[in-house]
């Protein structure tokens, strides 16, 4: 999977204690839980702030719930506390997904897949009419910092790091899909320019940078609250 080692400003910021830092991903995850209702079709994420969000909405106990996992760990988790869950193929159109993410910056670009599970993560966004992220107020920024997880083909990869640059990646790792995860180091600059580079670039199944118009709420829990950030996709 790709590493999950803090970038600079996760450093910077790491004052704060990890009992602090759990109790507010608790928080987002329990408020984001409140969204959930009888007989929707829900999308689970993955990571550590999703690990609150799993038992929350189990305790709901809402009826007819149908959920699609973006990994195997969310998969085996959410069967463990009673949740119905199936392929994405077989549920069609969520209603809403619920996520975490690495990095949050001020205009709703996010990094995601630190755990490795970016593509299917993306694939479940995309596929829900609500897109709902959840966060300590860590992972907020005012510009996002590599790495940037990608996930790639295994068939010729040598040739797809040449292409990328070799030294500006990092590990290679398989994915739960059959391909290869690694960290892309380069700098960010603008996400915009950088996503449609690692999507042209062949061999590259996915990367780690989401879009605004993926996301229709942020719930970034902190000292001072929660805080609400409107996304782009309603």
């Amino acid at each position: 999977m790709a590493s999950s080692r803090p970038t600079a400003r996760q450093q910077q910021q790491q004052h704060l204690s990890d009992a602090e830092i759990s109790r507010q991903k608790r928080a987002a995850a329990l408020a984001a839980a409140e969204l959930i209702e009888d007989g929707m079709r829900v999308g689970l994420g993955t990571g550590s702030t999703v690990a609150y969000l799993l038992p929350a909405i189990a305790a709901r106990g809402c009826e007819g719930l149908r959920c699609v996992a973006t990994s195997p760990a969310t998969e085996s988790a959410a069967r463990a506390l009673g949740l119905t869950v199936e392929a994405l193929d077989e549920v069609g159109e969520l209603d809403i997904a619920i996520d975490g993410a690495d990095q949050i910056d001020e205009r709703g670009w996010l990094i995601k897949g630190g755990g490795g599970a970016h593509t299917r993560e993306k694939i479940v966004a995309a596929a829900a009419r609500r897109f709902v992220v959840i966060a300590s107020a860590n992972k907020t920024v005012l510009e996002l910092e590599p790495p940037v997880p990608l996930e790639l083909v295994a068939f010729g990869v040598q040739r797809t790091l040449t292409s990328l640059d070799p030294a500006r990646l990092r590990g290679i790792e398989p994915s739960p899909d059959g391909g290869l995860i690694a960290d892309y180091l380069g700098p960010v600059g603008a996400p915009k320019e950088l996503a449609a580079r690692l999507s042209a670039a062949p061999g590259v199944v996915d990367h780690g940078l989401f879009e605004p118009e993926l996301v229709s709420l942020i719930l970034i829990a902190g000292d001072s609250g929660l805080e609400r950030r409107a996304g782009a996709k309603q």
